[in-house]
Formats: C-alpha cells, sequence, structure tokens
C-alpha cells in the first residue's frame, strides 16, 4: 500500500503537459466530489466482497482446466462456488473484514482480509478432505487445486481493490489546497494513531512530515514512510526548510515538566501546538481529528502532579455531611468535584449566584452521579437562613469559599466587602460553633498579606474572626485557614480577559510591566485545601507553595503565542497603569510571619502573631447593623483601625 503510494505520488507534474493537467485537476476535482458525496453502506462492501468471492472461483475453475468448458461440469463449479461463498461469507461476517472505510484501509483492515481468506481455505480444504473420507456427495468435494488457485486469486484482488480504492482517494484530495505540515512528537504506539488520523481525513488542513523522538533506536529510521528526527533538530533553519507549521504532542505518559519543555521549545519557534487527549477522553475508544486541541496555559508551569495523603483525607470526609458556601464559585466548584473521589454522605452546595448554580447542578448530575448533594440557594449573610440550613442538614464538615474576590469592585464598593467577606465569614464561623461543627476550612488569599486593597483587608479580618473563634477555650470545632494566590482560569481572572482580548483580534491589557503574581491551577489549589483541612488540629494558617511569581506580561505573550499569533506585531500588548488598590507584587506571608513544615512539601503553616479579638467581634456587628448609613471613608477606616498593616494604594482612600 505504501509503497503503491510513493510511486504514484511523487510523479513530477512538471513532466505533464497543460492538457493533461487539466485533465488530471478536472478528474481530481470529481472524484473529491464523489468521494465527499458518497461513502459505500458496510453492507455493500459485505455484497461487492462476496461478488468479487464467487466470481473469482469461478475463474479458478477456468483457469484450473485451461477455459475448456468441456473438461469440467460447469453446474458442479457453480454448486462448489457457492459452497465456497457461504465459507468466505461465515468468516467475513465473524471477523467484520468489510467494516473499516476502503478508502481509509489501514494494515489493520489487509489484515482481516487475509485472516478471512486464509482460514476459509483452510476450512475449505479440510471440508473437501472430510468429503472424500466420507464418500459425500460430490458438491462437497471441490479439488485442492481449485481451492489453493482460488485463495490465491480472491486474496490479491480484495487486496489490490482496497489499496487501489484508498490510491485514488489520496490523489483526489491531495494537492487541493495548501496544508499546514505536521510534526508529531512521538513515534510509539499513540503517535502512530495520530499520524493515521490526520493523514485519514482529506479536510483536515494537515499532512504529517514526520516525527521527533527521543529514542535514539528510532532516530534516522522512517515508520511507514515518514523519518524520525532527533527532537535536537528543531531549529528556525530545519523548520522553514521542511515548511513546518505544527507541533502535535502524541505521547502517552509525559511528565508536566517534560510537556512544559516541548510546549516552550516549540513556542520559541512560533510553531502552532496541539496535543493527544488522554485515551479515556477519546470517543468511544476511537481517536478523532477534532479532538486535537490546543495546549493550556496551565501546561506551562511544568508543575508535578500533587500527591495527596487520601487515607487522611478520606478519613476527614468517610460519611461526613460536608457544607460548601460559594459553591458555584472557581475554587467551590472544584472542591465540590474534588469531594467525589470521596465516600461522603451529602454534600450541601450553597450559592446566592443563580445560573452558575444551575450549571454546576447539570455538571454534577451529568459527570458525578454517586455525589449525593443538595443545592440552595441562599446567601451567607442571611443568618435566618443559613441557621436554618445547619438546623436541618447540620454539616460536620465546612469548607467556606463564598466572598468577593476582585480588587477594583471591593474599591468601589467597600461596603459590600464589609457585609459579604466579613460578615458571612462571621455568620458562617459562629454557626459553625453552635452547631458543633468538626472542621471549618476558609478559603483566604495572599491579598490578605500586607494589604493594599479594600478586599485584601476584608480577607485578612475574616481571618482574624476565625483564628479568634480557634482561640476561645472549650471549642472544639477545629478551624483552618488556606492561604494561596491567584488561580488560572477562575472567573475573572486574567485568563478568561486575556481569552476574549485575543479571539477579537486585540489589544491585550496589562497594568503594568514588572506586574508579578503567584499562579496555582484550581484544582492544584484544591486539592491542597483538601489536604491542609484535614491535617490541620485547629487555628493554623496554612500557606502553598506557589513557586515563583510570574510576570503578567509574560503570561500575555505566551498566551497569544499559544494562540498562533505574534506578539507586538499581530496583537499588541497595551499597559494601562495600576488600578486602584493592585500591587506589584504578592506576597503569602507578612515581615511577622514565618513558615513551619509539615509532611507535605507544598504545605506550610504561617506562624502568625497571636492576638486576641474579644472586642472586633462587636465593632462588626456594630458596623453591619448600621452599614448603609456609613460612608465609604468610615467604612475604610474601620478597615485602617483593625488591620494595621493596611495600607491602601487607592489614592482616594489614602490619609492626608
Amino acid at each position: 500500500m505504501f509503497l503503491l503510494s510513493t510511486i504514484v505520488f511523487p510523479f513530477s507534474m512538471s513532466k505533464v503537459s497543460d492538457s493533461s493537467k487539466k485533465w488530471l485537476d478536472f478528474a481530481r476535482v470529481k472524484a473529491v466530489d464523489f468521494f465527499q458525496r458518497y461513502y459505500m453502506p458496510r453492507w455493500m462492501v459485505f455484497g461487492f466482497d462476496n461478488l468479487v468471492i464467487f466470481i473469482t472461483f469461478i475463474l479458478a475453475y477456468l483457469l484450473r482446466f485451461n477455459f475448456v468448458l468441456a473438461d469440467f461440469e460447469p453446474g458442479l463449479a457453480v454448486y462448489h462456488a457457492l459452497v465456497a461463498l457461504a465459507v468466505y461469507a461465515g468468516f467475513g461476517l465473524i471477523f467484520r473484514s468489510f467494516s473499516g472505510l476502503i478508502r481509509h484501509t489501514t494494515l489493520t483492515d489487509i489484515s482481516l482480509v487475509f485472516v478471512v481468506t486464509t482460514l476459509s481455505s483452510v476450512v475449505l480444504l479440510f471440508l473437501s478432505l472430510i468429503s472424500r473420507l466420507l464418500d459425500l456427495p460430490l458438491v462437497l468435494t471441490i479439488p485442492y487445486s481449485i481451492i489453493l488457485i482460488h485463495y490465491g486469486l480472491v486474496t490479491v484482488l480484495l487486496f489490490f481493490i482496497r489499496v487501489l480504492v484508498k490510491i485514488l482517494f489520496m490523489f483526489a484530495t491531495s494537492d487541493m489546497k495548501d496544508k499546514k505540515k505536521v510534526l508529531i512528537y512521538g513515534a510509539g504506539e499513540m503517535g502512530f494513531i495520530v499520524k493515521r488520523v490526520v493523514l485519514s481525513d482529506p479536510q483536515s488542513g494537515f499532512t504529517v512530515a514526520g516525527f521527533l523522538d527521543l529514542n535514539k533506536r528510532l532516530q534516522g529510521k522512517k515508520i511507514n514512510g515518514l523519518p524520525v528526527y532527533n527532537p535536537k533538530i528543531l531549529s528556525s533553519q530545519f523548520l522553514i526548510k521542511n515548511r513546518i507549521d505544527t507541533l502535535i504532542i502524541a505521547i502517552k505518559d509525559i511528565s508536566p515538566k517534560r510537556k512544559s519543555e516541548i510546549i516552550r521549545t516549540a513556542m520559541d519557534f512560533g510553531l502552532e501546538i496541539l496535543e493527544t487527549p488522554a485515551v479515556d477522553k477519546w470517543l468511544n475508544g476511537q481517536l478523532q481529528l477534532r479532538q486535537l486541541q490546543k495546549v493550556k496555559l496551565t501546561d506551562l508551569l511544568g508543575r508535578d502532579t500533587i500527591k495527596l495523603n487520601m487515607d487522611n483525607i478520606g478519613k476527614g470526609l468517610n460519611q461526613k455531611t460536608i457544607l460548601v458556601t460559594g459553591a458555584a464559585g472557581s475554587i467551590g466548584s472544584e472542591i465540590v468535584r474534588q469531594l467525589a473521589r470521596f465516600s461522603t454522605r451529602k454534600a450541601i452546595l450553597v450559592d446566592q449566584a443563580e445560573t452558575p448554580m444551575f450549571h454546576l447542578n447539570n455538571e454534577l448530575k451529568e459527570r458525578y452521579s454517586n455525589l449525593q448533594f443538595k443545592l440552595l440557594l441562599a446567601d451567607v449573610t442571611n443568618a435566618e437562613k443559613m441557621e436554618l440550613i445547619f438546623q436541618e442538614y447540620k454539616p460536620e464538615v465546612v469548607f467556606h469559599a463564598a466572598a468577593y474576590k476582585h480588587v477594583p469592585l471591593m474599591e468601589e464598593n467597600p461596603h459590600e466587602a464589609l457585609r459579604i467577606n466579613v460578615g458571612g465569614t462571621k455568620i458562617i464561623t459562629e454557626l459553625s460553633v453552635r452547631f458543633g461543627v468538626e472542621k471549618f476550612v476558609m478559603i483566604s488569599t495572599d491579598k490578605s498579606v500586607n494589604p493594599s486593597s479594600i478586599m485584601g483587608a476584608s480577607k485578612r479580618i475574616c481571618e482574624m474572626i476565625v483564628q479568634s473563634e480557634a482561640q476561645k477555650p472549650g471549642i472544639k470545632t477545629q478551624f483552618v485557614i488556606t492561604r494561596f494566590g491567584n488561580v488560572l482560569g477562575s472567573n475573572g481572572s486574567v485568563i478568561p480577559l486575556f481569552t476574549k482580548q485575543i479571539a477579537e483580534g486585540g489589544p491585550v491589557t496589562v497594568t503594568h510591566p514588572e506586574i508579578t503574581r503567584y499562579f496555582m491551577t484550581i484544582p492544584e489549589a484544591c486539592e491542597l485545601v483538601l489536604e491542609a483541612g484535614f491535617m490541620g488540629k485547629g487555628g493554623e494558617i496554612f500557606v502553598f507553595d506557589m513557586g515563583q511569581p510570574i510576570k503578567i506580561v509574560d503570561i500575555a505573550s505566551q498566551m497569544i503565542k499559544l494562540s498562533g499569533f505574534v506578539p507586538e506585531k499581530e496583537i499588541q500588548i497595551v499597559f494601562t497603569g495600576l488600578r486602584p488598590g493592585e500591587k506589584l507584587y504578592e506576597e503569602l506571608l507578612s515581615n511577622k510571619e514565618n513558615t513551619l513544615p509539615t509532611h507535605h512539601p507544598k504545605i506550610k503553616i504561617a506562624q502568625v502573631e497571636q492576638l486576641n479579638y474579644p472586642v472586633i467581634s462587636m465593632r462588626i456587628d456594630d458596623l453591619l447593623n448600621r452599614l448603609y448609613t456609613l460612608s465609604d471613608q468610615q467604612v475604610i477606616e474601620f478597615f485602617k483601625e483593625n488591620v494595621p498593616e493596611f495600607q491602601s494604594t487607592n489614592g482616594s482612600y489614602i490619609r492626608k
């Protein structure tokens, strides 16, 4: 098959006359139109194969007797042909040698044909032998020579027809349009599957130029006529010479670090990068071209998979009723997904956002049918409603993720930062104590450290409230605070914003060329929340290892490249200036804090100054009772008085 294709297609068009070229183009167009309009049904392929089997059997008789009809009985020959047809048809149905699309014939399809013809011939020989030994009717006594002649004829003919159709299809669909040349990273089984899928679809817009593989035994050789290169061969000169446009990563088990290195190398050369999904995500066990997807920004982090203490977490969640506030948000919803891995009794999911809760409900029903859950539309600042929820469901573990988190919006709405973040946390914390919750885990942020924004200051007070409850004598609830930075792809973060701006052709807006942030993927963060939640004994603030801070402008540039554009040439990056309350750098610890290690390398305990907050609860209640009679400045003064390290960068709120 591949030998035939290499003979046909390198045929130099420069040696063909203009009239021949026009005829070939016309024939190709007609053939493409035919192939696009019609697919031969499986029953028709089965019928065609049986017709070939019958005709070649008669031909075998004619060849055996030198086309002299008088030397054999035509009627008996027809009977023998029908017996042979029945045997061949039976094995054809068993092995389904007719089920593959002929235009996309593979080695597997050819092998099935060979198996069917070989087994059928063996059975016919055995049947003919038994017929002779038992003196059965002549209709079952087929000459051995005819069986063997027929075996050779039918095998070659069925092979030839399939290969011919494939070659005609390849000829018809080649050179119809400029196709992107692809290198496949990985010359193993998955790489071969990707190659077959890419080449089997003429409308894919791709053609495979070769493989890249670290296996030295494969380098320099060819797989199905395609060369295998050492990845070190990648250079601008090589890519330009071979007109390579795209790299497809097709490695079954690849470490995040190695994957990140491959992506970064390809990005530096301006290649489009696609990846092959995991085998368990293939449709009906078959890879389809449309499943090849662009790599994600998270792949560039290159961080190893987090190893969790599943026994400890499982023990903490086993047959427990779990309450998750802010359940429809980025962090809350991922915590819910993580809970589905464990044997919880029931998950009580609380959020006031109707549409996100609707989508969460659909997702959980479709993908996490093992999770018993109840969705409740409720505001965490509504003390009466929350008390009803605690009374009815009696949660044993609480994950408190409900909060307003957007820095610029909270600068414009300080009353809401106080009402939702502080007031909501106070209500949920006090109810957890009253109703004997075993474990309370609060989701905090690095913006609470030396805060420069209303949002950060509000979250620091939330930490104070939780710590204050944890320090009270006789408290049985274990209070834990988890503090981490930005999560990639969360609602309203820079990633969705940049994606939208790139899709619109730019510009991509970044506040400052030096602004940096710590980043973690949503699953990473939530897995560590679970781990920290069940290693804490109460009162700790757990700080996550977020890796190295990343410049936002670098993220913008990488996203532009991953989208197939050139930064500053095709899509501009524009700096808009720091927003009110925004810092250039975030911190995970204040100057007064150090850390202690835990058994998990990515989780540390912040040694926070032990303070007593006997008055803060009364102050919060007083402010909440008359919240909307206060001015913005009065709310800001509350934050400044109770969070001494709060230094606002919002010009409107700085003391004069």
